[in-house]
Order: structure tokens, then C-alpha cells, then sequence
């Protein structure tokens, strides 16, 4: 099977439909006039309570969960296209896209870090994603069944 980045999706219809929920999903997060400060805020009050996490800054909190609200993406890219590398780059484009887009949006600001975070995500996404991948194609096929003449 002929692979190319951006050519044919290879992808079953469950990987479709799970890309398009997470688009809209992620776009609102990433779209809408709101600031997630609280919530991150609460996280870090939450795990400096009850696990005494206290040189645990917000930042790191925010740094983590973009990192896994773009592991997904990784993967779910790289299983359509069936290259790492698209999967990576795909996600990669779309993140640089919504912090040029969060420019303008009165409550939100632009980071130089959120793309570096929801890079890594990206890779980690489309590395798990690759390895599924590689170990499907190494797993040998089952006999073609055929029929006995009696």
C-alpha cells in the first residue's frame, strides 16, 4: 500500500468520526473568550492541599494539560495518514493556527510554550500511534481459510 503524507487517508471511519469530535471539541477550548486561570489555579490549590505539591507552579499545570489535550490529536492524525511525521506536523500547524487566532480574543493570550507544549503532546500522540501502527503490520497474517473437498 502506497503511503504519501497528506494523500489518501488509510484510516478506518472510527478514526474520522473520533478526529472530527475532537476538532470541534479542541476548538472550542482553544477558541473561546475564556481563561482557563481558574481552573488551573484550583488544580494547583487542589494538589498543594492534598498531596503537598507546593514547588508544583500553575505553569507546569497548564504545561501538562496541553500536553495531553494535543496527545490525542498526535495520534488520531497519525492513524489517518498512517505517517508520524503528518500526525506531528498536522497538529503542530493547528497550534501555531489557534495561538495567532488567540491574538485577537478579548481573555486570551498567545505562548510561545503552549505551542511547545502541545508539540510534545503531538509527538507523544503520533509515537504511540506509530508503534500500534508498526506492530500491526509486523503481526503475521492467519491463514487464507480454504475449503476441503470431501
Amino acid at each position: 500500500m502506497a503511503q504519501s503524507w497528506f494523500g489518501k487517508a488509510y484510516a478506518p471511519a472510527w478514526v474520522r468520526v473520533c478526529l472530527a469530535l475532537y476538532l470541534a471539541a479542541i476548538g472550542l477550548v482553544l477558541l473561546l473568550p475564556v481563561s482557563y486561570s481558574d481552573i488551573v489555579t484550583a488544580i494547583g490549590d487542589a494538589l498543594a492541599s492534598r498531596f503537598g505539591a507546593l514547588g508544583f507552579g500553575t505553569g507546569w499545570i497548564e504545561f501538562i494539560a496541553n500536553i495531553l489535550m494535543f496527545l490525542p490529536l498526535g495520534m488520531l492524525l497519525t492513524l489517518l495518514f498512517r505517517h508520524p511525521w503528518a500526525g506531528f506536523a498536522l497538529a503542530v500547524i493547528l497550534s501555531i493556527s489557534a495561538e495567532i487566532v488567540q491574538l485577537v480574543i478579548p481573555g486570551r493570550t498567545a505562548s510561545l510554550r503552549d505551542i511547545v507544549a502541545n508539540g510534545a503532546g503531538a509527538a507523544i500522540g503520533a509515537l504511540i500511534a506509530w508503534i500500534v501502527i508498526v506492530i500491526r503490520r509486523r503481526r503475521p497474517s492467519p491463514p487464507p481459510v480454504t475449503m476441503r473437498a470431501r
